[in-house]
């Protein structure tokens, strides 16, 4: 079984390498989704709602909503951003099984833990 949870932040960033508009300053909308999978506890839940929140809140929302992403992950695109998020809740001891980081209404990057 598993839980999914959905988060957004406002951040801006740039790619230099990048040929198009996507050289320059700009922002997105991101919307995070994170899933974990396992078993339920003694009281039926692979995880309490709350106990995530507080965790993606402090790991993730605090480091990146409204912040310039080139000052936070190197070269950051979606993917990259992604690959830090992970990162992060892994320090945490949060064992998510498949990450989406939505960064435009069309397009996202997905991340699934290798088991």
């Amino acid at each position: 079984m598993s839980i999914v949870r959905r988060y957004s932040f406002e951040a801006a960033h740039k790619l230099e390498w990048h040929t198009g508009k996507c050289r320059e300053l700009h922002g997105h909308g991101y919307v995070l989704e994170v899933e974990l999978a396992g078993q339920l506890d003694e009281r039926g839940v692979v995880m309490d709602f709350d106990d995530l929140d507080k965790i993606v809140k402090t790991e993730v929302l605090a480091r990146l909503d409204h912040r310039f992403l080139n000052e936070v992950v190197n070269n950051p695109t979606a993917e990259l951003v992604a690959c830090q998020i992970a990162e992060w809740l892994d320090a945490a001891g949060t064992m998510w099984s498949e990450l989406r980081l939505w960064e435009t209404e069309r397009g996202s990057v997905v991340l699934r833990r290798q088991s």
